[in-house]
């Protein structure tokens, strides 16, 4: 196997390209430079992708965003209306993703003591999964909360970013189970 960092560990480079395809990193080249996977030769599936980012602030601004009443208006309306356009915009903002006849987004919340929980659902029926998208749409979502409360919580932070779901294609479905805001917090989800 060739080394794929330097002495800092980070990445770049050749790497090991196993022949079978198990830990091969599909999107490097024998070379080590970067493509876009063929994925002309795979079967159309249905395929489906859930993810989640989790927003940290106080209670007090968890109270306003539950009413409406931030500064700049309903957060969780534009938040939501920003991950779904981040999810159809994943391509130009991914330099190796595919275009993919999105089907359906969806971007709920959940709010806990302390935390605003996003959680985005992104399906097709294409030739490869939607797991970049759902993480894009969650993030973007993440994003515009942190926008929408920041002239009242300079402090907030998004973290928990994370594919929680997926169903379709070769690899076959799996899924973390149910999660709870606390679940995401603690990093074990």
């Amino acid at each position: 196997m060739n080394d794929t960092s330097d002495s800092a560990g980070i990445v770049g480079g050749p790497t090991d390209l196993r022949q079978d395809g198990v830990g091969a990193l599909t999107h490097l080249r024998q070379d080590g430079t970067a493509q876009m996977v063929d994925v002309s030769g795979k079967a159309v599936t249905t395929r489906e992708a859930t993810a989640t980012a989790t927003v940290h602030t106080t209670s007090e601004v968890l109270a306003l965003l539950g009413a409406g009443e931030l500064p700049k208006g309903d957060a969780l309306a534009v938040a939501r209306v920003a991950g779904i356009m981040a999810a159809k915009k994943t391509p130009e903002l991914i330099p190796l993703c595919h275009q993919l006849p999105i089907s359906k987004v969806t971007v709920d919340f959940e709010l806990g003591p302390h935390t605003v929980m996003v959680l985005a659902t992104v399906k097709t029926k294409g030739v490869t999964g939607v797991e970049m998208e759902a993480l894009t749409a969650a993030s973007v979502a993440a994003l515009s909360v942190y926008d929408m409360i920041k002239a009242v919580d300079k402090h907030a932070v998004i973290s928990g970013i994370q594919v929680l779901a997926k169903s379709g294609g070769k690899s076959g479905d799996w899924d973390l189970g149910p999660v709870s805001n606390a679940r995401v917090e603690g990093g074990k989800a």
